[in-house]
């Protein structure tokens, strides 16, 4: 053969005009199918969603785009995502938005810098997405969001307050004073080394996030319920590893009787140092943490701990991202409240 053969010619994609072709149907009936329209027979929408299936056609949307002009896409830009609760966060925003019909274009800030957060907005209004749901809870990030003159809707995540528009979050206070709240009760019993009622040692996370000032707001104000002087309060990174750090401080001090930690990796390192020095728990040191971390049923011994309801928050943040598009942009939602697991590192099984 002196000729190269031909690659053979690529099957062409099967098309809309396909779809109604093989069920039977017009182009604009496989149309009202694809976006849901009540007014189509249960009948026939079997029978286009058999032939969809049948010939394994998939809607173009760049197409559609073009005609409608809406891309479909939210856009995230998210922070610390090695983090359990902003990996969460982003996991429940894409999941909610998929149920809903929408892409997610994410990315990922390289640092908290102003120049930071506008290229990454830039880049993602060249996607053209209609809204931007932002995951982010240091106060100098979003104070810089709040200065931003954005050309669509701008949903919050985190370090979300009380009766703030345009946001959804999980009620960070309140997950502060249950855990705190559970400790005080415990100590008031006599649950915890049997001692009199004291103060609840709390280890926060970095104070430059805005969820962690809020646990700790929680922290004080359970204290202030019960006219109790706060026990003591170390600072944490959200790391095990500090938690390790703040854990051997407070196990030092045969007055720590009962320790809040502001999340479940900093909860684990303060496990650890109790155990190493002795202090049983929850015996003589009675332990809560914050989020609910998969694992954190698995640490020994299990963990008492706060969890926050990420599948929920997800949704909110998207039901307000569709309501602003369609002229709502100054909705409030509440909250999402937290809930107290209790295991067996506060109360002996």
């Amino acid at each position: 053969m002196t000729g190269s053969a031909r690659p053979p010619r690529a099957r062409r994609a099967p098309s809309m005009a396909d779809v109604a072709a093989l069920a039977g149907v017009s182009h604009q009936t496989v149309s009202r199918v694809l976006n849901d329209h009540p007014m189509v027979k249960q009948e026939t929408r079997d029978r286009v969603q058999a032939s969809i299936e049948q010939l394994g056609y998939r809607r173009n949307n760049a197409a559609r785009a073009l005609v409608t002009n809406r891309s479909g896409l939210i856009g995230l830009v998210g922070a610390h995502l090695g983090l359990h609760g902003p990996g969460m966060i982003a996991g429940a925003v894409q999941e909610a938005a998929h149920d809903a019909g929408y892409s997610v274009a994410q990315v990922g800030l390289p640092d908290l810098s102003a120049d930071a957060l506008r290229s990454t907005v830039d880049r993602l209004l060249d996607q053209a997405v209609e809204a931007v749901v932002v995951a982010v809870a240091q106060r100098q990030a979003l104070d810089v969001v709040a200065s931003l003159d954005l050309p669509v809707p701008v949903v919050l995540v985190q370090g979300v307050r009380p009766g703030q528009s345009m946001a959804a979050g999980v009620d960070q206070t309140a997950g502060g004073l249950l855990a705190t709240r559970h400790l005080l009760d415990l100590r008031e019993a006599g649950g915890v080394s049997g001692g009199a009622p004291g103060g609840v040692a709390h280890v926060t996370g970095p104070l430059d996030w805005i969820e962690a000032v809020m646990r700790r707001e929680g922290w004080l104000q359970a204290h202030q319920e019960r006219g109790v002087v706060p026990g003591r309060e170390v600072v944490g990174d959200w790391s095990s590893s500090s938690g390790y750090a703040a854990g051997l401080e407070l196990a030092a001090d045969p007055q720590v009787e009962a320790v809040f930690a502001g999340n479940d990796a900093m909860a684990l390192g303060v496990l650890r140092a109790l155990h190493e020095t002795g202090r049983r728990v929850p015996s003589d040191v009675a332990v809560v943490g914050f989020d609910d971390a998969p694992d954190s049923a698995c640490y020994w011994p299990p963990l008492t701990t706060v969890r926050q309801d990420f599948a929920a928050l997800g949704r909110r943040a998207v039901a307000l991202a569709l309501q602003a598009l369609d002229g709502e942009r100054d909705a409030t939602l509440d909250l999402v409240a937290p809930e107290l697991v209790v295991r067996t590192s506060s109360v002996p099984g």
